[in-house]
């Protein structure tokens, strides 16, 4: 599942959220077991041969109830990272 990409302080934003649980054989879902997210974070001309782009995936040990709430927390997760990069620093030098 995917939300729509926006643009934070000039870099494209992506939530993405997933089921925790794999769907089984035979079920069209698997929701069950709650969600996990991550978020894509790339340059604008992402499309483009040389833009750079990063995948961050948010470490929590229960799953989110719904994805709402999961596109909620990696849509703030993103912006926390790009906030708290350092002077000097890219999105892409960070280690998180």
């Amino acid at each position: 599942m995917q939300a729509a990409r926006y643009v934070y302080k000039g870099l494209e934003v992506q939530p993405l959220v997933y089921p925790r649980q794999r769907t089984q054989a035979g079920l069209s879902r698997s929701y069950d077991e709650g969600f996990d997210a991550a978020v894509r974070i790339n340059e604008p001309g992402f499309r483009e041969t040389h833009a750079r782009s990063r995948v961050f995936v948010l470490a929590v040990e229960r799953a989110f109830e719904s994805s709402g709430e999961a596109r909620r927390a990696s849509t703030a997760y993103a912006e926390r990272l790009i906030d708290s990069c350092p002077p000097g620093k890219t999105i892409w030098d960070t280690e998180n």
